[in-house]
Protein backbone atom coordinates (compact mmCIF):
# COMPACT_ATOMS: atom_id res chain seq x y z
CA UNK A 1 0.00 0.00 0.00
CA UNK A 2 1.00 3.62 -0.91
CA UNK A 3 1.54 6.22 1.78
CA UNK A 4 3.57 8.35 -0.51
CA UNK A 5 5.43 9.71 -3.12
CA UNK A 6 7.98 12.29 -4.12
CA UNK A 7 7.91 14.23 -7.84
CA UNK A 8 9.95 17.14 -8.81
CA UNK A 9 8.45 20.57 -10.09
CA UNK A 10 9.58 23.88 -11.15
CA UNK A 11 7.09 25.74 -8.58
CA UNK A 12 6.90 22.98 -5.85
CA UNK A 13 4.97 25.21 -3.73
CA UNK A 14 2.11 25.75 -6.63
CA UNK A 15 2.04 22.02 -7.29
CA UNK A 16 1.54 20.92 -3.49
CA UNK A 17 -1.30 23.52 -3.42
CA UNK A 18 -3.08 22.04 -6.41
CA UNK A 19 -2.36 18.17 -5.32
CA UNK A 20 -4.05 19.34 -2.22
CA UNK A 21 -6.88 21.36 -3.52
CA UNK A 22 -7.42 17.95 -5.71
CA UNK A 23 -6.98 15.80 -2.35
CA UNK A 24 -9.35 18.63 -0.43
CA UNK A 25 -6.34 18.41 1.72
CA UNK A 26 -3.73 20.90 2.58
CA UNK A 27 -0.05 21.75 1.56
CA UNK A 28 3.07 22.28 3.71
CA UNK A 29 6.26 23.32 3.40
CA UNK A 30 8.51 20.05 3.36
CA UNK A 31 12.36 20.88 4.74
CA UNK A 32 13.75 17.67 5.83
CA UNK A 33 15.25 17.28 2.03
CA UNK A 34 14.79 20.38 0.35
CA UNK A 35 14.61 23.70 1.67
CA UNK A 36 12.28 24.50 -1.12
CA UNK A 37 10.17 21.47 -0.86
CA UNK A 38 6.25 21.52 -0.05
CA UNK A 39 4.40 18.71 0.87
CA UNK A 40 0.52 17.75 -0.21
CA UNK A 41 -1.25 15.82 2.62
CA UNK A 42 -4.42 14.15 1.62
CA UNK A 43 -5.91 14.36 5.05
CA UNK A 44 -7.26 11.12 4.92
CA UNK A 45 -7.19 7.95 7.38
CA UNK A 46 -3.52 6.58 5.87
CA UNK A 47 -1.78 9.77 5.88
CA UNK A 48 -1.46 9.76 1.90
CA UNK A 49 0.81 12.64 1.19
CA UNK A 50 2.59 13.86 -1.94
CA UNK A 51 6.34 15.06 -1.93
CA UNK A 52 6.85 17.79 -3.96
CA UNK A 53 11.05 18.87 -4.62
CA UNK A 54 12.41 21.25 -6.95
CA UNK A 55 13.05 19.74 -10.53
CA UNK A 56 16.35 18.47 -10.93
CA UNK A 57 16.56 16.98 -6.96
CA UNK A 58 17.49 14.10 -6.37
CA UNK A 59 18.03 11.47 -3.24
CA UNK A 60 21.48 10.15 -2.37
CA UNK A 61 22.71 7.54 0.39
CA UNK A 62 24.30 9.03 3.15
CA UNK A 63 27.09 7.17 4.95
CA UNK A 64 26.14 6.35 8.25
CA UNK A 65 23.05 6.94 10.58
CA UNK A 66 22.03 9.48 8.22
CA UNK A 67 18.61 10.46 6.31
CA UNK A 68 19.27 11.00 2.62
CA UNK A 69 19.55 14.02 1.20
CA UNK A 70 18.57 15.89 -2.32
CA UNK A 71 20.24 17.90 -4.51
CA UNK A 72 20.34 19.53 -7.96
CA UNK A 73 20.95 16.88 -10.46
CA UNK A 74 20.00 18.84 -13.87
CA UNK A 75 17.86 15.97 -15.02
CA UNK A 76 15.73 16.02 -17.71
CA UNK A 77 12.29 17.59 -17.30
CA UNK A 78 10.47 14.73 -18.22
CA UNK A 79 10.29 11.27 -15.74
CA UNK A 80 8.50 8.23 -15.91
CA UNK A 81 7.51 8.00 -12.41
CA UNK A 82 3.63 8.90 -11.84
CA UNK A 83 1.28 8.39 -9.46
CA UNK A 84 -2.90 7.31 -9.73
CA UNK A 85 -4.52 9.25 -7.03
CA UNK A 86 -8.16 9.74 -5.77
CA UNK A 87 -10.10 13.07 -5.73
CA UNK A 88 -13.59 13.27 -4.22
CA UNK A 89 -14.51 15.54 -7.39
CA UNK A 90 -16.15 14.87 -10.65
CA UNK A 91 -14.59 14.96 -14.05
CA UNK A 92 -15.84 19.04 -15.02
CA UNK A 93 -14.05 19.90 -11.74
CA UNK A 94 -10.50 18.47 -12.07
CA UNK A 95 -10.55 19.75 -15.58
CA UNK A 96 -11.41 22.97 -14.60
CA UNK A 97 -8.90 22.78 -12.40
CA UNK A 98 -6.22 21.86 -15.18
CA UNK A 99 -7.63 24.55 -17.36
CA UNK A 100 -6.96 27.36 -14.82
CA UNK A 101 -3.42 25.85 -14.44
CA UNK A 102 -2.96 25.77 -18.13
CA UNK A 103 -1.88 21.76 -17.48
CA UNK A 104 -3.20 19.60 -20.39
CA UNK A 105 -5.54 17.44 -19.33
CA UNK A 106 -8.01 14.92 -20.91
CA UNK A 107 -10.00 11.54 -20.35
CA UNK A 108 -8.76 8.55 -20.73
CA UNK A 109 -9.67 4.58 -20.87
CA UNK A 110 -6.73 2.67 -19.34
CA UNK A 111 -6.75 -0.62 -21.79
CA UNK A 112 -10.46 -0.20 -21.78
CA UNK A 113 -11.06 -1.17 -18.68
CA UNK A 114 -10.98 1.95 -16.10
CA UNK A 115 -10.66 5.74 -16.73
CA UNK A 116 -8.45 8.07 -15.72
CA UNK A 117 -7.97 11.45 -16.53
CA UNK A 118 -4.51 11.99 -17.70
CA UNK A 119 -3.12 15.30 -16.09
CA UNK A 120 0.61 16.77 -17.20
CA UNK A 121 1.57 18.52 -13.76
CA UNK A 122 2.98 21.82 -15.38
CA UNK A 123 3.03 20.53 -18.30
CA UNK A 124 5.67 17.56 -17.95
CA UNK A 125 4.81 15.41 -15.01
CA UNK A 126 2.02 12.78 -16.01
CA UNK A 127 -0.40 12.31 -12.69
CA UNK A 128 -3.64 9.94 -13.56
CA UNK A 129 -6.34 11.53 -11.25
CA UNK A 130 -9.46 9.24 -10.88
CA UNK A 131 -12.84 10.42 -9.90
CA UNK A 132 -15.06 8.36 -7.39
CA UNK A 133 -17.07 6.71 -10.29
CA UNK A 134 -12.95 6.27 -11.87
CA UNK A 135 -12.12 4.90 -8.64
CA UNK A 136 -14.88 1.85 -8.45
CA UNK A 137 -13.81 0.94 -11.86
CA UNK A 138 -9.97 0.49 -10.98
CA UNK A 139 -10.73 -1.08 -8.02
CA UNK A 140 -12.90 -3.64 -10.23
CA UNK A 141 -10.53 -4.02 -12.47
CA UNK A 142 -7.22 -4.06 -10.39
CA UNK A 143 -6.66 -7.71 -8.66
CA UNK A 144 -4.36 -10.33 -9.05
CA UNK A 145 -6.62 -12.67 -10.67
CA UNK A 146 -7.91 -10.32 -13.19
CA UNK A 147 -4.14 -8.62 -13.92
CA UNK A 148 -2.86 -12.35 -14.78
CA UNK A 149 -6.30 -12.98 -17.22
CA UNK A 150 -5.98 -9.93 -18.75
CA UNK A 151 -1.91 -11.48 -19.37
CA UNK A 152 -3.10 -14.52 -20.52
CA UNK A 153 -5.53 -12.97 -23.15
CA UNK A 154 -3.05 -10.93 -24.22
CA UNK A 155 -0.61 -13.78 -24.81
CA UNK A 156 -3.48 -16.15 -26.27
CA UNK A 157 -3.95 -13.09 -28.85
CA UNK A 158 -0.31 -12.62 -29.76
CA UNK A 159 -0.35 -16.08 -30.48
CA UNK A 160 -3.41 -16.54 -32.54
CA UNK A 161 -1.83 -13.57 -34.40
CA UNK A 162 1.50 -15.72 -34.71
CA UNK A 163 -0.78 -18.54 -36.04
CA UNK A 164 -2.80 -16.15 -38.45
CA UNK A 165 0.46 -14.98 -40.37
CA UNK A 166 2.13 -18.58 -40.79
Amino acid sequence: MLFHLSIAARDPRHVAHVIAELWGGAAEPFPPVSDNGWIAIAGDDRGTAMEVYPLGTVLREVEGDADATGEASGADAFTATHAAIATPLDQPAVLAIAAREGWPAKYRKRGGVFGVIELWIEGRQMMEILTPEMQAEYLAAMSIPNWRGMLAARRAAMEAAVLAQA
